[in-house]
């Protein structure tokens, strides 16, 4: 038994917003849980460190590419029945990577988990769509929080996991926690109509581009997204090789443990959301990326003090969680009747930035160790903090861009 479509004056409620809190971190965490025993698999199967990095990259390259081309059906499909389709070919994803052998099964596997994990972007703008508007970026910082716990606590989760049996076991416990997910969400889901059902999948994979034409703020918005992702996964595809290695030498289950550093962002999600609902946009963008820069000399410090790095990543994380609530904010405020696309091309431009901040990182710790990496994270930031400080505010787009 299922609810049906609410009417307008319906409210989300506490259970069903952490529920697809709790929904937005699972999914996305199978994009993750990789990072952290990328140098155990690289082991196992025989690989150089920046081929093991391909894994994170494909997994969110695949993770873009359904952004574009699945994430629009929401506003094409009825929701509840598209976000359980979506989630049981996730859990297929899981257990082909659990079941791999060897490297090609690996990236088909996070190929298919990272393409339909994509339904968290479905679940964003429909519980934007369900919320009042004066109470909209309360509710996206509450689950956006749940999507960046995940990201974080997957290191955590796969470290202590792999620790417990080996790096095959983690994509069975992950596998088994994304069907039980499903089965609430088919349970609690309420029924909802697409807002576009007359248009043709064509026409509305273009729209997801011309959207960026018709409000200038998406397009700025979403480069300032592909920028500061871009800076986080510059940190995290490499900071198990850093671990791993001399003079720290530690082992999965306590390199894990660093996601923990990082959920502190997480936490700021609802806070930051609750500035942005104020009109707070352009403070929280500036200081944030000014943050991001700035961690950077703290992460720097991480071949040497462990204290160092782990307050620039607690650093780090805080501050790309304002800029990303913000960015979400304003978004997701253009157009109630496009808001999966929107979401769409934003997320797309994230994850771009974040595929390539990934295999970036991959390829210059092979080359240049820590200090190359931090040189290219703190490069990075540098330019975000050029390109926040030259976007210009478009009237009547948004509250304050």
């Amino acid at each position: 038994m299922t609810r049906s479509q609410p009417s307008s004056a319906d409210t989300l409620s506490n259970l069903l917003v952490m529920l697809m809190a709790t929904t937005t971190g699972l999914v996305v965490a199978s994009n993750y849980y990789a990072q952290p025993l990328l140098h155990t698999i690289a082991d196992e199967l025989n690989l150089t460190y920046a081929k093991a990095g391909i894994i994170v990259t494909v997994a969110q390259a695949s993770y873009a590419l359904g952004l574009v081309l699945l994430v629009p059906l929401g506003d094409l499909l009825e929701r509840r029945r598209l976000i359980i389709t979506m989630m049981f070919f996730a859990t297929a994803g899981l257990l082909v990577s659990a079941n791999a052998q060897n490297f090609i099964m690996l990236l088909s596997g996070t190929a298919i988990a990272g393409a339909f994990s994509v339904v968290a972007q479905v679940l964003v703008p429909f519980a934007a769509t369900l919320s009042s508007p004066q109470h909209r970026g309360k509710v996206v910082g509450t689950i956006m929080s749940g999507l960046l716990m995940g990201i974080l606590l997957a290191r955590t989760a796969a470290g202590g996991l792999s620790s417990l049996g080996d790096w095959h076991t983690v994509y069975w416990v992950a596998a088994a926690l994304m069907l039980l997910n499903t089965l609430a969400l088919w349970y609690l889901l309420p029924r909802h109509a697409p807002t576009n059902s007359r248009m043709h999948y064509g026409k509305l994979i273009v729209s997801v581009f011309t959207l960026f034409v018709r409000y200038p703020v998406h397009f700025q918005r979403s480069m300032l997204g592909c920028l500061i992702f871009a800076m986080f996964s510059v940190l995290w595809t490499s900071l198990a090789f850093l671990l791993s290695s001399e003079p720290w030498s530690l082992p999965d289950a306590t390199i894990g443990l660093f996601g923990l550093a990082g959920a502190a962002g997480a936490l700021s999600a609802r806070r930051a959301g609750v500035l942005a609902d104020r009109g707070h946009s352009r403070s929280l963008t500036l200081i944030g990326v000014l943050a991001l820069l700035l961690s950077w000399g703290l992460i720097g410090l991480g071949a040497h003090s462990l204290i160092a790095l782990l307050a620039g990543i607690v650093l780090l994380d805080l501050a790309l969680q304002a800029v990303h609530i913000t960015n979400m904010n304003l978004v997701l405020g253009l157009d109630e009747n496009a808001r999966n696309r929107l979401n769409s091309g934003y997320m797309f431009l994230y994850f771009v930035g974040g595929a390539a901040g990934s295999m970036a990182s991959a390829a210059v710790y092979q080359q240049g160790g820590w200090i190359g990496v931090t040189l290219l994270g703190a490069s990075l930031g540098f330019i975000t903090l050029l390109y926040a400080l030259g976007m210009r505010a478009v009237p009547g787009q948004a509250q304050e861009a």
